[in-house]
């Protein structure tokens, strides 16, 4: 089942694209995130879609924020697109897809491609925005204009 604004995200265990251990509990109710989910790395949109992440990220943390890009590519994989296109975020691999499964992040594209969705969580954990969309553009603005609201104590 999917989840929805106003759940509080599941927690989750994953490696980072330096091969080290990840552990949601270590950032949910320390500061917003956005935890956005991805087709593949190094392909046009989603490469699009991290450098847009990588170019506001400063923003991002100069609101309190941090950003964390999820996929079903390898810790290898990661490690390349990170370094390659200089991604200051965290990358995530979900070779299995549990994370994705845990979040309910639907297939597009008649189910042959990975969904491409970005969830914004406040500072408790809790979902105060999903923005699904094949659209890589638009998660970046979307994701950094609800951080603004969360800090700014506007979020609903």
């Amino acid at each position: 089942m999917a989840l929805k604004i106003g759940d509080r995200i599941p927690d989750f265990l994953a490696k980072d694209a330096k091969g080290d251990d990840f552990d949601s509990r270590e950032l949910i109710e320390k500061k917003p995130l956005v935890i956005y989910f991805y087709p593949k790395d190094n392909t046009p949109g989603c490469t699009a879609e991290a450098c847009g992440f990588r170019d506001q990220y400063e923003d991002f943390k100069d609101l309190g924020a941090e950003v964390i890009g999820i996929s079903s590519d390898s810790v290898d994989s990661h490690q390349k697109f990170a370094k390659q296109y200089k991604l200051p975020f965290i990358l995530l691999s979900d070779s299995d897809k549990n994370i994705r499964k845990l979040f309910g992040v639907p297939s597009n594209i008649f189910g042959l491609l990975p969904g491409r969705v970005t969830y914004v969580v406040d500072r408790n954990g809790v979902i105060k925005l999903i923005f699904d969309s094949m659209m890589a553009a638009k998660h970046m603005p979307r994701a950094l204009e609800m951080i603004r609201e969360i800090s700014e104590g506007r979020a609903k």
